[in-house]
């Protein structure tokens, strides 16, 4: 009998049983949206659901307990597919890293003065409430497949009505592209010098960019639809090319550590990143030590320019080429934005040069 490249079976164990078992649990593999997202008022409203005995979504795991798996990277029992976040909220509130919301109610016993209370206090004061949290059976889809493109699909399709980002459904494509974003986001020039956040794949949605410029040789636009098909392309495509594109882009990255500061302020917009990253690729490395200098000084021309602009529109103390630039600088991922700015950074940065050398 032919085996089903793709199994599902359907269990249930209490919170206790799987908080002894967090250790045996990858909570963050390839294909998983990165962590701590819910607030910690979301969080506590999963608590108030699982006290009050209200349904709570299932979790997915890959089970690696029916045998050996290539997928299985840190060679542990069980990864999560979707619900990291569930999971994640139950572990803080077990853990103490979280209290009930101010207005929880236990429908059972509204009497009761449970609000604002964390775990333990659950555990000293009120046992029996204690026990209902670890006591309440999860519903858990244990997955078994050794097809790492069927449990993407999966994460995919599990997660097509939630507001995923393009980054993260990107990250669960098939191919090398997604592997080679990862690394390239975990470069020290984005783990030390940008100053966005990442929480929701900014750093792999520029990493995607910067590959897809230097696969190209070429600006390019980099809306979601351009990206995916990016990743979908170079995924049918011999990888020679595209591990080249890598390296190279690992090389610019770390001339541009060399130019920016940690938590950099000029960082501070992932927007921008990609175009930085193609300036810095095309300066000799005579010119690397004076970039951010005229970043620096580029950014402060552009802000009192934007006042001109609001107090006297039609002055011609306003500089329209700056103008041009902020235009730009709105629609981010079309090619003639990365076309515009590029042009005029490297402009501007010639005759800035010109000037330091005569002065």
């Amino acid at each position: 009998m032919t085996q089903k490249p793709i199994q599902m079976k359907s269990s249930t164990h209490s919170v206790r049983w799987w908080r002894n078992r967090n250790d045996q649990i990858d909570t963050a593999p390839p294909y998983q949206r990165r962590g701590r997202l819910w607030s910690d008022t979301d969080k506590a409203y999963l608590i108030d659901s699982i006290l009050n005995e209200f349904d709570v979504p299932k979790i997915y795991m890959a089970d690696f307990t029916y045998g050996d798996s290539a997928l299985n990277l840190k060679r542990l029992p069980y990864a999560i597919i979707d619900g990291r976040q569930r999971w994640e909220a139950i572990l803080d509130f077990y853990e103490g890293r979280l209290t009930l919301n101010d207005d929880f109610v236990l429908l059972e016993r509204p009497t009761l003065r449970l609000a604002g209370l964390a775990f333990k206090d659950l555990q000293k004061n009120f046992p029996e409430v204690a026990e209902r949290f670890e006591e309440y059976e999860l519903s858990v889809m244990s997955v078994i497949t050794g097809n790492e493109d069927l449990i993407n699909e999966l994460f995919v399709r599990l997660n097509r009505s939630k507001p995923l980002t393009g980054a993260e459904i990107r990250n669960a494509m098939k191919g090398p592209a997604p592997a080679l974003i990862r690394q390239i986001a975990k470069h020290e020039f984005f783990t030390a010098d940008i100053s966005f956040p990442v929480q929701r794949g900014d750093d792999w949605n520029a990493a995607a960019k910067m590959l897809s410029f230097e696969y190209f040789d070429e600006l390019r636009a980099t809306k979601k639809r351009d990206l995916n098909n990016f990743v979908k392309e170079t995924g049918e495509l011999p990888q020679t090319r595209l591990e080249l594109a890598g390296r190279q882009v690992v090389e610019t990255l770390t001339d541009m550590t060399e130019i920016f500061l940690p938590k950099d302020r000029l960082l501070a917009s992932s927007g921008v990143i990609p175009v930085y990253f193609w300036f810095v690729r095309g300066r000799r490395q005579t010119d690397l030590p004076r970039i951010r200098e005229f970043l620096v000084q580029f950014e402060a021309l552009r802000s009192a320019n934007r006042d001109v602009v609001k107090q006297e529109p039609n002055s011609t103390q306003v500089d329209r080429e700056l103008v041009e630039y902020d235009h730009y600088n709105r629609s981010t991922n079309d090619l003639q934005s990365h076309e515009g700015r590029y042009r005029i950074l490297v402009s501007r940065f010639n005759t800035w040069v010109k000037s330091k050398r005569r002065s």
